[in-house]
Parts: structure tokens; sequence; C-alpha cells
């Protein structure tokens, strides 16, 4: 199987880390092709910018919510300086609407379009990361929004433009997603107190199976920094685990 791997730590020397690379070696023992992606490495920035909004722009949208968003003026509003949104104005003065949505499907960031390629080639998505604030942390959390987006990991039918969550229609082809996350917090707390259950409402149901990932197996490493070397060589090996028994 294809497998995409998106890690976040910025210390190379992190128990993060070490679970990224026992489970390669369990990928490699069984041989599956997987690729990588370091978002600290790249620098991604997880930060939604202008033309992020090209992805919510859609032929298929609703012809009254498109005349609603006026996107002819924020196109020349965004344009940048008074030379520029003349040129833009004058670009688009004689452009139909669905002319003008093409336009806008066109700007669509470089760096999204490739990592929307890597997730639609593989057939496997693992997220690799420390839990912030019981998600991921901004970095992976910003990849999700400028990559997981409308036209490419959903659409919406009438009802979902209309507000309803039921009306969202999924779009993703992944047979599957691994969550890795050490934690600080012990197994009881993430349990008793409703992390667990609201970090697997969000992240898997919602983020996840919602837009058409067939599995999601989310797996946590308690209380990283309390637990003694014999259990964090345990949690190694359950890392190492899951890349060598990998199945659909």
């Amino acid at each position: 199987m294809k497998v995409l791997i998106i890690f976040a730590h910025p210390n190379p020397l992190s128990f993060t880390r070490a679970v990224l690379d026992n489970f390669c070696n369990g990928l490699k023992e069984s041989g599956h092709q997987f690729e990588v992606v370091d978002l600290y490495k790249i620098k991604f920035n997880p930060v939604f910018q202008d033309m992020d909004y090209a992805s919510f722009v859609d032929k298929d949208m609703p012809k009254e919510l498109f005349k609603q968003m006026d996107m002819r003026k924020m196109i020349i509003e965004l344009a940048g300086g008074l030379i520029k949104r003349w040129i833009a104005k004058w670009y688009i003065r004689n452009k139909t609407d669905d002319e003008l949505i093409q336009v806008i499907n066109s700007q669509k960031p470089k760096v999204v379009l490739e990592h929307q390629k890597k997730v639609s080639e593989a057939d496997v998505l693992v997220i690799i990361t420390q839990v912030f604030w019981m998600h991921f942390p901004a970095l992976v959390k910003g990849w999700m929004e400028r990559v997981l987006t409308y036209g490419f990991a959903y659409k919406l039918n009438d009802k979902g433009w209309a507000g309803d969550p039921d009306g969202r229609i999924p779009l993703l082809k992944l047979k599957k997603a691994i969550i890795m996350q050490p934690t600080f917090f012990n197994e009881q707390v993430y349990r008793e107190k409703g992390f667990k259950t609201a970090m697997e409402s969000i992240i898997d149901e919602w983020s996840l199976r919602f837009p058409g990932v067939q599995k999601v197996d989310h797996i946590y490493f308690h209380s990283i920094l309390s637990v003694s070397p014999e259990t964090r060589k345990k949690y190694l090996q359950i890392a190492y685990m899951k890349g060598r028994e990998l199945q659909e």
C-alpha cells in the first residue's frame, strides 16, 4: 500500500520522532511504499491565506450564494495597489460568473495542490504529532484546513449549503487513517474527563470519516513525560508493529 505520513515536531530528538522512526521501520519490513512529509522541515505555512478561498468557490455552489459573496469586488480588493486593482477590474469586466469561477479556481496555491495530490495518491494517511489543547498543534491543524478543502475532501448538497451537516458529500478515497499522539495526561484522565471522546469526535469522525476515510485508528501514548523507560519501549514497539502489520 501507499502510505502518506504527515509528521510534525520541532525537536529531532523527541519521542514523537522516535514513534515516526519505529513506524517507518515497520513499514519498510512489510514492503509498503511510504512518504514522510515533515511539516517543520518543509516550513509549511499553516495560516489560511486569501488565495485559499479559491478552494471554496465551485461551479456547483448555489448561484445566489456566489452573487452574495460578491467575488468581483473581492478579486479587485485583493489585487493589491491602485494599478493592480485597475488591471484586475479590467481583466474581469466582461467575464460571466462561470468564467469568473474558473479564474478564481486557477488561483489555488501550488503548495496546497501538491499536498492534495499526495493525499489522493495514498491508500493510507498517517498523522504523527503531539497533543495541543486536545487537538493537533497549529501546524497540523493548518495543514488540514488548507489541504482537506471543499471540492477535494468534500462537497455540499442543497442541505449542506443551507447549514445542515448531513449535507456534506464525502470525496476522499483513503482506505484508512492512523493517528499516533504522545500525551501529557494519563489514560484514566483521557477516559474519565472526556478528552478521548472529544478528540475522536472532532478529529476522527468529523475531520476524517465524514469526508470519506473508511477506517480511523487513533493511538495514544499516554503520560509520555512520566512513564517508565520500559513503557516507552512498549510504546515504540506498538508504533513499529502498526507499520509492520499494516493492513487495509
